[in-house]
């Protein structure tokens, strides 16, 4: 049995874990690499680690392989601040690796191994220490964590308990990954969907999802999967219809916009920075996101720090080792 939770956790982020083997030199294809850093990886546990070392209090619901890399997952999670005590085993499945190739500025191709089945998506409802979901302060869930059952029906069940007990802020991370759907089995068993066919199959859970959601996090294309939309305030605007409170439609090189409720909008820029590794700056801005919204900051001010934040990490070559402590974040948006 799990020890009950006796504080409320400023985050619970439920989704992706698993192993990052990226390669130790730049604008080298994969077949030419010859070293490779090992990392722990998956977003909801990037979010997770960058919303710890701004010092919240952060747990993760995941699922790994019983083997050594799920125990190099625990161990890291650990050194990290990230309190994994609902990451647990799955015996027929292996922990999840994935492999990059970084060519910067701007090209950064993954390649997720999570054949036959990852175990994050073996998450059941039954598992769910509802209570202490329903008391984190904030809870953020992705789009991936709906790609498959059980973890489907486990994030939603999350999500609607949250919105029963009227509980905190419930982020949406739209995190489109069409590779991952497609079929009854997922994409995970049946090789992914792409384009049209994998966004008809998500955009339904996408929607219930977002009106059990008070923020929704995404990029354009995530945006499109979630509501039709392209156009950034187009895509707010929907992200909002459908039930949120506050919409932020990432840009990429032409920075954030955040629209909330009440009619506030920010648009910031991006943050000058020379590109090293994009990937993990999405997760780093969300950890900085969710750091601003339990800090109480207006919108402005909480979208410079998420973008400082994500421009930091995009400078380094890791994902989760790489995010940025509060000073660090600080003194960027200081020199600029």
């Amino acid at each position: 049995m799990t020890p009950p939770v006796s504080t409320p956790y400023d985050l619970i982020t439920m989704g992706r874990i698993g192993v990052d083997i990226y390669p130790l030199q730049t604008g080298v294809p994969l077949p030419q690499v010859e070293t490779f850093g090992k990392y722990l990886g998956g977003s909801a546990t990037n979010v997770a680690v960058a919303a710890a070392r701004l010092g919240r209090s952060v747990a993760l619901i995941s699922r790994t392989g019983r083997d050594p890399f799920g125990e190099y997952c625990h161990q890291a999670l650990k050194g990290f601040g990230v309190d994994d005590r609902f990451v647990t085993p799955v015996d027929q499945y292996p922990t999840p690796v994935t492999f990059c190739e970084i060519f910067p500025p701007d090209d950064f191709p993954l390649y997720f191994y999570r054949r036959p089945k990852a175990p994050d998506l073996e998450i059941y409802p039954g598992e769910l220490d509802l209570e202490a979901i329903r008391a984190a302060r904030v809870f953020w869930m992705t789009g991936t964590g709906m790609s498959e059952e059980p973890s489907r029906t486990a994030t939603l069940a999350a999500m609607e308990a949250r919105a029963g007990a009227g509980a905190g802020t419930t982020v949406f991370d739209l995190d489109w990954r069409p590779m991952f759907w497609g079929g009854e089995g997922g994409a995970s068993s049946a090789g992914g969907a792409t384009g049209h066919a994998a966004m008809a199959e998500a955009r339904p859970y996408y929607r219930r999802a977002l009106a059990h959601a008070t923020v929704a996090v995404g990029n354009l294309d995530e945006c499109e999967v979630a509501t039709g939309e392209r156009e950034p305030h187009a895509a707010a605007e929907a992200l909002l219809a459908a039930g949120v409170t506050l919409a932020v439609v990432k840009q990429g090189p032409k920075g954030v916009l955040a629209v909330h409720r009440d009619g506030t909008t920010a648009e910031v820029p991006p943050v000058p920075v020379e590109v090293v590794n994009g990937l993990g700056a999405g997760d780093a801005f969300g950890g900085s996101l969710v750091h601003g919204l339990l800090a109480g900051w207006d919108l402005e001010r909480t979208m410079r720090y998420a973008n400082a934040a994500g421009a930091l990490v995009a400078t380094r070559l890791a994902c989760s080792s790489a995010m940025p402590t509060e000073s660090e974040v600080e003194d960027l948006l200081a020199r600029g």
